[in-house]
């Protein structure tokens, strides 16, 4: 599950065995969604950003895990699988630049599917 999760990366899977020990921090229950190869981390109370927040193939919120909003969070898997660990810095820049449903990255996941209204 981990490799998968992590899409190969060993970059990612560093991010992504860390981003599990943080959720469990935060008491989050932890489950793998099979469908988009991706650890759900929902229940917590905070440690994240907007609906929700994907750290290599782990995404972490309180309680938004529709179908919808897994399958985008998936494809942030994909980019961190991609890209490895610099996708942390790559996202921020562009979320500095462009922020939020004018992201690039956003755009590539699916505005609707992640709840963004396009500007």
């Amino acid at each position: 599950m981990l490799t998968r999760a992590a899409r190969g990366s060993r970059t990612s899977r560093l991010v992504t065995v860390v981003a599990l020990r943080y959720a469990r921090l935060w008491r989050a229950r932890i489950e793998f969604d099979d469908r988009y190869g991706i650890f759900v981390c929902s229940g917590m109370r905070g440690g994240f950003g907007r609906g929700g927040t994907t750290l290599g193939g782990a995404y972490l919120t309180r309680g938004n895990t529709a179908d919808r909003v897994i399958r985008h969070e998936a494809v942030h898997a994909d980019q961190w699988g991609w890209h490895g660990a610099v996708f942390a810095l790559m996202y921020l820049w562009e979320e500095i630049r462009h922020p939020g449903a004018r992201n690039r990255y956003e755009i590539a996941a699916g505005l609707e599917d992640g709840g963004y209204v396009a500007s």
